[in-house]
């Protein structure tokens, strides 16, 4: 396969994923906002700060509002990581690598990038962010859906698989971050009522507080979601089923290939790490630290499966 046809599968899918991602994290701060109304404003720059666009939000808005931050991470072409933005960079990376697709697949995500310019062409009212917000995670599922009903599992799956789990191994990753250092106004409130509702925020960042509560009684426990979010490889948005997910499409390309790079190694020390440790041993060491370095690893094997790949040859 040409370098920059797994270039574009790669970013295809990573940005598809990060349009469903940030309409997780905008509902979850939606819902917050409505039930605790005198920290909305800290709510609203959580969410920007997660999605990791304050200093560009910020060099635009002086004030953290609903509206500013809702126009500002769907429809804002001067944020690179607005739904319509990255939206956009996934219909253009799909049409750079077409003959690599299905039709269904190609019809799915131009469908979907029309439907899209659609409903993202005037400013989007708090009445109806519901919708828009279900809306968009439909399209999203609607070409995943087509993906894995269609598409050979060969190498073009596997690099569509490595950008879906990139990104979503970061997006779960910050919003765990941004927890402990955005959310809770202070230490004091550890273990406190407050806690336990901003945690149940996590889960649902993550359309995680069903399995959650399903496999728990109920019981919001923040060690206990931390567990569930960073090592349970039963739950499709946690760090480790991610990696498994890295590790096994980065051993079918070697097979392909006939070769290991340096990307081989990474993921499979950051999976061994994920597969070794305990949340005892995590909150022990300091989540917030344990996260960092998370987060720079998984940007590094990002980097490197780009290099080792030659996306840009």
């Amino acid at each position: 396969m040409l370098s920059k046809t797994a270039g574009g599968l790669f970013w295809m899918f990573r940005y598809l994923e990060r349009s469903e991602n940030t309409s997780r994290l905008l509902e979850a701060g939606f819902h917050i906002s409505l039930t605790r109304a005198n920290s909305a404003e800290d709510e609203w720059v959580s969410i920007i700060t997660t999605a990791g666009a304050k200093y560009a939000y910020e060099a635009k808005y002086k004030t953290y509002d609903a509206a500013s931050v809702i126009d500002f991470l769907l429809r804002d072409k001067s944020n690179p990581s607005s739904v319509l933005s990255v939206f956009e960079g996934a219909r253009n990376n799909a049409r750079m690598v077409r003959t690599a697709l299905t039709r269904e697949v190609w019809e799915a995500i131009n469908e979907s990038w029309l439907a899209m310019k659609v409903l993202l062409v005037n400013p989007v009212h708090e009445r109806e962010l519901p919708d828009v917000l279900n809306f968009i995670k439909k399209q999203s599922a609607i070409v995943r859906g087509a993906l894995h009903g269609t598409m050979l599992r060969n190498e073009i799956y596997d690099f569509a698989m490595l950008g879906t789990f990139l990104e979503r191994a970061d997006n779960t990753a910050r919003i765990l971050d941004v927890k402990y250092y955005v959310l809770l106004p202070s230490f004091s409130f550890v273990g406190s009522a407050l806690d336990n509702i901003q945690w149940e925020t996590v889960l649902r960042s993550v359309s995680a507080q069903r399995c959650y509560r399903w496999l728990n009684q109920g019981e919001m426990k923040p060690m206990g979601i931390a567990d569930f979010l960073i090592l349970d490889r039963r739950l499709p948005r946690s760090l480790a089923f991610s990696y498994a997910n890295i590790v096994q499409h980065l051993n079918f390309l070697a097979e392909e290939y006939n070769i290991k790079h340096t990307c081989h190694e990474q993921a499979k020390t950051i999976h061994t790490r994920l597969k070794t440790k305990t949340i005892e041993t995590i909150f022990e060491e300091g989540l917030h630290e344990f996260i960092t370095e998370f987060i720079e690893n998984n940007i590094e094997l990002g980097n490197q499966i780009e290099a080792d790949y030659n996306f840009n040859g």
